[in-house]
């Protein structure tokens, strides 16, 4: 009879680890003791700690995933609203974590973006999935003429979650929610705006 696999708690465990210690401080011994399991059980499912850590980040993204679909996809809402839904989500769920815990795809892209080809490409592939349901978001926004057509929708996707990454950054050093509702004022007032029928 096969032994059970201890792989999904491991990669949960890793991710509790590399949020706490980042992706350098985090050691074989942690994450196998976090997850409580013998640390032949890592070696068995993964052939090195930056195979497991793309493991991870995957696994973290699918939740992020998750999170963007119930924000975006909520017909109830206008794009314009959806999008700061989800900004909203966000920072409740990082009011929840006292501040102290950002996003692991940000702070992979600091930490290993120099070090890891493998991580980096892989983190590039997560950036291009990530901005699309934010573009196709935006271009309803623009179509409906709440949002400004000044910048094109992908422009505008890419902006957001890049400026709401350093926002949480920036949360993280501050060790308070200023730097996320600040984004949200400036960028909703200004290039998430509907454009101006004023203007000369």
């Amino acid at each position: 009879m096969p032994k059970p696999s201890n792989k999904n708690e491991i990669i949960a465990a890793g991710l509790h680890v590399m949020f706490r210690k980042g992706y350098h401080g985090a050691g074989v011994r942690d994450v196998v003791a976090e997850a409580g399991v013998p640390q032949g059980s890592f070696t068995n499912h993964f052939r090195s700690k930056e195979v497991f850590a793309a493991e991870v980040l995957d696994h973290y993204f699918a939740h992020t995933r998750k999170l963007v679909g119930d924000a975006l996809n909520d017909r109830s809402l206008r794009p314009r609203e959806r999008l700061l839904r989800y900004l909203d989500i966000i920072t409740k769920r990082l009011a929840n974590d006292d501040y102290l815990r950002g996003c692991l795809i940000g702070d992979f892209s600091i930490e290993v973006s120099q070090v890891s080809e493998l991580l980096r490409e892989r983190l590039a592939e997560i950036y291009k999935e990530w901005c699309k349901p934010f573009e196709q978001c935006v271009a309803e926004g623009q179509q409906a003429g709440e949002i400004s057509a000044q910048f094109s929708a992908s422009d505008l996707a890419d902006f957001l979650l890049t400026s709401w990454e350093g926002a949480i950054l920036r949360m993280k050093v501050e060790r308070g929610p200023e730097p996320l509702d600040r984004f949200k004022r400036i960028a909703f007032a200004t290039v998430f705006a509907a454009e101006r029928l004023d203007r000369a």
